[in-house]
């Protein structure tokens, strides 16, 4: 990859191809138009049409069982970070090409946790803000943020002097990487996932693989392999900890933490807000921002795990997380799910939704991979007719959520943030 343009995940901004594919269709035109008239900030006053009133279907037990179903995921999500902090510090310790395959191996099993998360965004929960009052940002700006440009971390083809690693007068400290952040273009990305990533692969040249740095770029005795194996280090740490904060931000034990103050939310605001995160993710973010775009400009600067070819991971597991508070489900632990809520207020529509996530996580299982190939096919090719079908079902498995939100009197907000 080269330099790119917007982040997505960190203020999630409109981008030209929002629209551009005709096969999205009017369920992700209307999205389009109802994020552009959202309200500043994207947050609604309240999520409930008529705030304060006593619901008579009664949610208490699947608000309940969606905390604990937010912490578990989480926690599990801090402990394969950490088993992926591991394989970086042995690798880091003895950087052998087969202690880097192990590291990036960590990194691609320490993913699906935490994109399963994904679905507990877009509601000003800790994971986007961490001080509603003050609209103080959480952490998912610095864990997910993307694109990325590699030039403003490392080396690149065509300029072996680029990036903070190569800058001698930036010190490699958590404030410091911190401090230049996307501080003059939002794809100057310098923490997260996506860091790691490309610290591990480098950048992806091939049309047939993921990048290949080689192992000898961290090899000792030269201080620049130094401070690359520091920053690596560094940024890995940096993303434990937030996960570990999110971790205990769920967790009902601890006092003065989010779960707290969300578990007294009136039901209809409580619910709101895990339907408009499950909304915004399938019709906003996955189908258009991450999947339309990028078969829009067939360009796998358009993808978002493209040093390690990740990508369609990456779809699978978001659609995953959606799916996983239907049905309550976080690995092999079971929770109340939304389901049985919605058979109670409307028996066909929860059959209705039930079969389209069904059928939403089977399109995208199918979508052939690595994404890059797929974009780089002509337009009506059946690869790209696969991933085509996988963006109609999820702007419509978005707006069956905007359906159910309507029977149990919420605003959803499928804007973006």
């Amino acid at each position: 990859m080269k330099s790119q343009g917007n982040s997505v995940t960190t203020g999630h901004k409109l981008r030209a191809g929002l629209i551009g594919l005709t096969f999205v269709g009017s369920l992700t035109a209307g999205l389009a138009s109802q994020a552009l008239a959202s309200a500043p900030g994207g947050i609604p006053a309240s999520f409930a049409l008529e705030a304060g009133a006593t619901p008579s279907y009664g949610a208490t037990r699947e608000i309940t069982a969606y905390a604990a179903l937010v912490h578990t995921t989480y926690e599990r999500a801090a402990a394969d970070a950490r088993l992926m902090q591991t394989a970086i510090s042995a690798f880091l310790a003895n950087p052998t090409e087969a202690n880097l395959a192990a590291a990036r191996k960590a990194w691609l099993a320490a993913r699906p946790a935490y994109l399963q998360t994904e679905a507990f965004r877009f509601y000003q929960g800790p994971i986007d803000f961490s001080d509603p009052a003050t609209g103080k940002e959480g952490p998912e700006g610095r864990l997910n943020a993307w694109p990325l440009n590699e030039a403003f971390i490392d080396y690149v083809q065509g300029n072996d002097k680029a990036g903070l690693v190569n800058d001698m007068s930036v010190e490699i400290t958590p404030d410091s990487i911190r401090s230049h952040d996307q501080q003059t273009d939002e794809s100057d990305v310098t923490t997260g996932w996506h860091a790691i990533e490309f610290l591990l692969w480098g950048q992806d040249l091939s049309a047939d693989g993921p990048g290949a740095r080689p192992a000898s770029d961290y090899a000792p005795g030269d201080p620049v392999h130094a401070r690359r194996a520091q920053y690596l280090h560094t940024v890995t740490e940096m993303l434990v900890d937030d996960l570990v904060w999110l971790s205990a931000q769920w967790d009902t034990r601890l006092p003065k933490v989010y779960v707290q103050s969300f578990l007294e939310l009136d039901q209809k605001e409580a619910l709101g807000r895990i339907l408009t995160g499950m909304a915004v993710l399938s019709g906003f973010e996955l189908a258009s921002e991450r999947m339309s775009v990028a078969l829009d400009s067939g360009d796998q600067e358009d993808e978002q795990s493209c040093f390690s070819d990740n990508t369609k991971a990456d779809f699978v597991n978001d659609q995953q997380g959606i799916a996983n508070i239907w049905f309550g489900v976080s690995g092999d632990e079971k929770f109340a799910g939304l389901q049985g809520l919605a058979s109670r207020v409307d028996p066909e529509l929860e059959k209705k939704l039930t079969a389209r996530i069904n059928e939403t996580t089977a399109a995208i299982d199918a979508i052939p991979g690595p994404i890059d190939r797929l974009l780089a096919t002509p337009r009506g090719s059946p690869q790209r007719a696969k991933m085509e079908k996988a963006v109609l079902l999820l702007a419509e498995q978005a707006d069956l959520f905007q359906s159910l939100g309507k029977k149990l009197g919420l605003k959803i907000d499928v804007s973006s943030e």
